[in-house]
C-alpha cells in the first residue's frame, strides 16, 4: 500500500498559510487513512539544479550508458521519482507567488517530468506512467482567485493539472484559502479553508 506524500514549497514556514492547509489536508486523509505512511519533501529548503545542458542530456541518456557525473546530476530526480512511485496520494502546497508557482516547486516539477521514467512518448503521442494516484492541491492566495476578475491570473491550479496528467495523475482536487490579504475576507480565509477539508 502507498504513503502520503506532502510536498512543501512556501518559503514563509510556520507563517504560510499553505503549509497550514496542506497539513490539514493529511491530517484528514491520516484519520482516514491511519495505516499510511506520510513522507514529508520541503522543496523549498532544498538546492535545485535548475534545468541546465548537462541534466537535459542525463535526462535524454539511456540508463546504461550514464556517466558517474551524469548519474550524480541525476540523484535528486531519481530520488522525487521514487517517492511519486512509492505514493498513492499526494498533497501539493501551493503559495500563490505572482500569479504562479514558487521556484523550487517548478524545479521539482522539472525533476518528475522525465521521459522514459514518468512519460513515454509513443505515436506522435504521449503517456503518463504515474497513474493510479490522487492529487490535492493546497493553494494559499492573498487574492481571491477561484472566482471572480482575477481567476484568469491564477497559472498555477491551470498547469499543475496539466503537468500532473501529462505524467498520467488526472485524479485532482483543490482546496484554497485564499483573500488573506483583503480586508473584506482576510478575518476569515483562513477558517474557510481549513474548513474546507472536512469535505475530504
Amino acid at each position: 500500500m502507498g504513503n502520503i506524500l506532502h510536498i512543501i514549497s512556501s518559503a514563509r514556514g510556520d507563517a504560510s498559510n499553505s503549509i497550514l492547509l496542506g497539513n490539514r489536508i493529511v491530517e484528514r486523509l491520516q484519520q482516514r487513512n491511519p495505516d499510511k505512511e506520510v513522507v514529508v519533501n520541503n522543496v523549498a529548503g532544498q538546492s535545485w539544479q535548475w534545468l541546465h545542458k548537462e541534466l537535459v542530456d542525463a535526462y535524454r541518456t539511456p540508463s546504461a550508458a550514464l556517466t558517474s557525473e551524469q548519474q550524480a546530476l541525476l540523484e535528486a530526480s531519481d530520488t522525487t521519482i521514487a517517492q511519486m512511485q512509492e505514493a498513492d496520494i499526494i498533497v501539493i502546497g501551493v503559495p500563490l507567488y505572482n500569479f504562479n508557482l514558487p521556484a523550487p516547486l517548478k524545479a521539482w516539477v522539472d525533476h518528475i517530468v522525465r521521459p522514459g521514467k514518468t512519460v513515454n512518448y509513443q505515436d506522435g503521442g504521449f503517456v503518463g506512467q504515474l497513474t493510479g494516484k490522487k492529487v490535492y492541491l493546497a493553494i494559499a492566495s492573498n487574492g481571491i482567485y477561484s472566482e471572480g476578475p482575477m481567476r484568469p491570473y491564477d497559472f498555477a491550479e491551470p498547469y499543475l493539472r496539466y503537468v500532473l496528467g501529462f505524467v498520467g495523475i488526472t485524479d485532482i482536487t483543490t482546496y484554497r484559502i485564499e483573500g488573506a490579504g483583503l480586508s473584506a475576507t482576510k478575518e476569515t480565509a483562513v477558517e474557510k479553508g481549513l474548513t474546507s477539508v472536512e469535505a475530504i
